[in-house]
């Protein structure tokens, strides 16, 4: 009888037939026991793990192609070129004999060599590091008072892809460094894709897009030594933020535990801006978008994110992943503010075109519209993370632009920024970037072309190709632009208008919102980052600027920045056990007390949670909701620890149109 093969070693002792496919702890590359020997077997590859989806199978063009997800990755069982060339060997390069010369010849290595130069693509200015998810937006109906966008009606589900990010840090640096975050959306509708590109902090650090650059350039590493990396605590970032003030509010929320989120699921959404609405009538009203998260807003001690990015700097995308492949999905409700349109575009005296204003939700209550669930990883990081190209300009009917000046200049950027760092303008073909709604755009040609395009006539009008594409007038779904009047007398002029003058209130509105400890915690941040600048005219100047808004806390910081965090105090003799904590059954020195049990628990770190800055209360708040605003929030932002309850998230009403 013939002998029967022996099992195969595998690096889990414990692995048997039948328990390859048993699911392990997340994070594990693949499913089921790996053998210690390289397989010979010939197989295809293996399949994705049960967390993984890829984009839509839709073509260029965004139509339907009902072609499996397996049958756009890589297939086969045998190595081959690009060309579909089977090869034997892929170790040694072709010489003219063993330890001869390489030949020119060879066309595996200049393939292979060729490609692997060339895999890398410029990563992006601001936002380079990133992490993102699949997932599905459902409509709660609420939002049809105010808006005719499709994805928003009732019990409608959208297919979603949202990547959060750092701003300033390179691709290879730490998740948990103090910084603004990234919360990109990208809505696949199917009157076309909608793209709500925003940040976890409400405010912006510049009013007018013009200042991007400049913000940018001081806000990165010194341009001589490339140091530091990630991070706002150099001389060139507080040199510009303290002589353009209207920095200041964005600074503040930057300096506050806003800035050290606990994890992408605990962390909020703002689109910033203010857009314009339009509901079936033709009527308009003006909004600013908000994320809450279902599991609350939590942050971490600034010692806990040195600790985390010195022991996992991936620990946000971790995470994240983790999370979604344990089947924990992160939740997030998306709600609106809405204002009226009015041609002054303000709101209780605030100024809805001025991106570094809020407006406090006692004034105008935030109304869920909607529920985004995360509910699926990607299957392949450069090909959807790296190369998902969002723009504030993808808009679908029923959402409009206004005329914000960071928001124009965003509209320009973004595009061009796609074409550079994609190589070329049909980067909407990638396949996470493919509208799921047929296309027919009369664009043609251009860097990696792969839609196949058929006809003669890709212009307008035509009658060698019938006439077609059509236009769409709004009865066939299609985009019409808002018919907002312009300003009557009107001239060319760079100035700003003079609501956009006031640079401190809301900072100072800000501040009073903190918590005694979590105003401590800025009052640190502060001193951090200014006792890393050298230059002490930049440190007075910043702490000039910051006694406008906190008077109370400028001598502290002035003290701190120019010495440094305080010096540890000097040891003294260990003192006697103290008596034993009844609560716990612990000495002082931390010995269990005799019949206590060593594994008696400790009370974990505070880590601390905030919500958006409360403000004056008002007898005039507007809203078309015809459901009663929810009862103003405290001015008190409460401290609670991670272990504590989600906050609470605002009801849908029966009543709400």
């Amino acid at each position: 009888m013939p002998k029967s093969k022996p099992e195969p070693a595998t690096t889990d002792r414990a692995a048997r037939p039948g328990k390859a496919d048993a699911p392990g702890l997340p994070g594990a590359p693949v499913l089921g026991a790996v053998p210690i020997e390289e397989p010979t077997e010939p197989r295809v590859p293996l399949p994705p793990k049960p967390d993984q989806r890829g984009p839509a199978m839709v073509s260029p063009t965004g139509q339907a192609t009902r072609v499996d997800q397996s049958e756009r990755a890589q297939g086969g069982e045998y190595l081959t070129t690009a060309q579909g060339l089977r090869l034997p060997d892929t170790d040694h390069s072709l010489k003219a004999g063993p330890r001869g010369p390489v030949l020119i010849q060879d066309h595996h290595l200049r393939e292979k060599i060729t490609h692997f130069d060339h895999e890398r693509i410029p990563e992006r200015a601001v936002h380079a590091r990133g992490a993102a998810a699949h997932g599905v937006f459902l409509g709660y109906g609420t939002a049809a008072a105010v808006c005719q966008a499709g994805f928003l009606a009732e019990g409608v589900e959208t297919a979603v892809f949202v990547r959060f990010s750092t701003v300033l840090g390179s691709r290879g640096s730490a998740d948990t460094v103090r910084d603004t975050r990234g919360f990109a959306t990208k809505f696949y509708t199917e009157q076309g894709v909608f793209d709500l590109v925003g940040n976890n902090i409400p405010v912006f650090f510049i009013q007018d897009a013009i200042k991007f650059p400049d913000v940018i350039h001081a806000g990165k590493p010194h341009p001589d030594r490339e140091i530091p990396q990630a991070a706002s605590a150099h001389d060139t970032f507080w040199d510009f933020v303290s002589l353009h003030t209207e920095a200041t509010h964005h600074t503040l929320w930057n300096m506050s535990d806003r800035g050290l989120p606990r994890s992408y699921r605990m962390m909020e959404g703002f689109g910033i801006h203010t857009f314009r609405l339009v509901d079936e009538r033709g009527e308009s009203s003006l909004v600013k978008f908000h994320w809450r998260p279902k599991a609350g807003v939590h942050s971490l001690l600034w010692e806990e994110a040195q600790l985390i990015a010195g022991t996992d700097p991936d620990f946000h995308r971790r995470d994240l992943a983790d999370a979604i492949e344990a089947g924990a999905f992160p939740q997030w409700e998306l709600g609106i503010q809405v204002f009226p349109d009015t041609p002054e575009q303000t709101f209780e005296g605030i100024d809805l075109l001025d991106p570094t204003k809020i407006v406090p939700e006692e004034l105008a209550p935030v109304r869920p519209i909607g529920l985004m669930t995360l509910n699926a990883n990607p299957l392949n990081y450069f090909a959807e993370t790296e190369q998902v190209a969002f723009h504030p300009g993808h808009l679908v009917p029923g959402i409009d632009i206004t005329d914000d000046p960071l928001l124009s200049g965003r509209l320009f950027s973004y595009l061009d920024t796609q074409i550079s760092r994609l190589g070329g303008p049909n980067f909407a073909q990638l396949p996470i970037n493919r509208p799921h709604t047929p296309v027919n755009d009369d664009l043609r040609d251009g860097m990696h072309q792969s839609a196949v395009h058929t006809g003669v006539a890709p212009y307008k009008p035509n009658t060698l190709g019938g006439g077609c594409p059509f236009a769409a007038g709004a009865d066939a779904g299609g985009y019409v632009e808002f018919p907002v009047p312009v300003a009557e007398g009107a001239t060319k002029v760079r100035r700003a208008p003079a609501s956009f003058d006031d640079h401190f209130s809301q900072a100072r509105l800000f501040w009073l919102s903190l918590s005694p400890v979590e105003r401590e915690h800025v009052v640190a941040a502060y001193t951090f980052e200014l006792s890393k600048c050298t230059q002490e005219a930049i440190q007075d100047r910043t702490l000039r600027g910051a006694g406008r808004r906190r008077p109370a806390a400028v001598r502290t910081g002035r003290r701190r920045a120019r010495t440094g965090p305080r010096p540890p105090a000097k040891p003294w003799r260990t003192p006697p056990p103290a008596p034993p904590c009844p609560r716990f059954g612990r000495t002082g020195r931390g010995r269990p007390r005799a019949g206590s049990s060593a594994s008696s628990p400790t009370p974990p770190p505070t880590s601390t949670s905030s919500a958006p800055c409360a403000g004056p209360s008002s007898t005039a708040a507007w809203s078309r909701w015809s459901s009663p605003p929810p009862a103003p929030r405290s001015a008190r932002v409460p401290t609670r620890s991670r272990s504590s309850a989600p906050l609470p998230m605002p009801a849908r009403s029966s009543s709400t149109p």
